[in-house]
């Protein structure tokens, strides 16, 4: 059966290849994001990846088409699984990095990675959106820019758990959709503000829930990460990630 836990490793280097080995047979896959990948480079992927799980690259690429295209290139290289550009860079800049992902994979004879388009951050709600994107409304924004994934080609994107249920109403079948904010049992927020248990999450089609502090602050990693996969266990989610 599909484990959907997506352990996040947001940590310095030495401990979180300690979390991942800890916590490999718990997990269904890892999440390396800017805070590991900029200390220690491409070599923490390998490592990562040698663990014989998914590897979900998180750097949220948004540059001019180019950029992104080579850098999603560069990602394929890695064998990473999943990875991530915003969403608000554009239908070309979007069409670029799938299209990438795409030739790249075919070029090495491996699956291409699931292109995710973020739509969202989970640290912003109505107000703080409204700073950023003249948009008063996280709900219409994540629709808006869901479609424009959609249009230009992506499989997949994050979005905040609050989000999944009217996605699931616009995506077309078979569309991914991985949520940070999840937080056992009804936990505190943090800096998250658009927050829901694991197995709300999936009930509500998530493939994949990016979990970080509940797992890594935990007293025992493992025994957390256990609890959260048997949480969600049958509990009928999204399309999963076939490897």
């Amino acid at each position: 059966m599909h484990n959907p836990v997506m352990a996040a490793l947001d940590l310095p280097a030495a401990a979180a290849l300690a979390l991942a080995r800890e916590i490999a047979p718990q997990v269904g896959g890892f999440k390396v994001g800017g805070e590991l990948f900029t200390a220690e480079g491409p070599a923490v992927v390998r490592e990562v990846k040698a663990l014989r799980r998914p590897v979900f690259l998180d750097l949220k690429f948004h540059d001019i088409p180019n950029t992104v295209a080579a850098a999603v290139r560069s990602a394929v290289r890695l064998e990473v699984d999943l990875l991530t550009v915003h969403a608000s860079g554009g239908s070309a800049m979007l069409r670029a990095a799938e299209e990438a992902a795409r030739d790249e994979a075919r070029r090495l004879a491996r699956p291409p990675p699931v292109v995710l388009g973020v739509t969202v951050l989970t640290s912003l709600d109505d107000a703080a959106l409204a700073e950023v994107a003249g948009e008063a409304s996280v709900a219409r924004q994540v629709e808006r820019l869901a479609r424009l994934a959609v249009a230009a080609g992506l499989r997949g994107l994050v979005c905040s758990p609050h989000e999944l249920r009217a996605l699931r109403g616009v995506l077309p079948a078979g569309f991914t959709l991985v949520t940070p904010g999840i937080r056992p049992g009804g936990g505190g927020g943090d800096d998250q503000k658009r927050t829901m248990t694991p197995a709300e999450a999936r009930s509500l089609g998530a493939a994949w829930l990016v979990i970080g502090r509940p797992i890594y602050a935990a007293a025992n990693p493992a025994a957390a990460a256990a609890a959260i996969a048997a949480e969600v266990d049958g509990t009928p989610g999204g399309p999963t990630l076939r490897m």
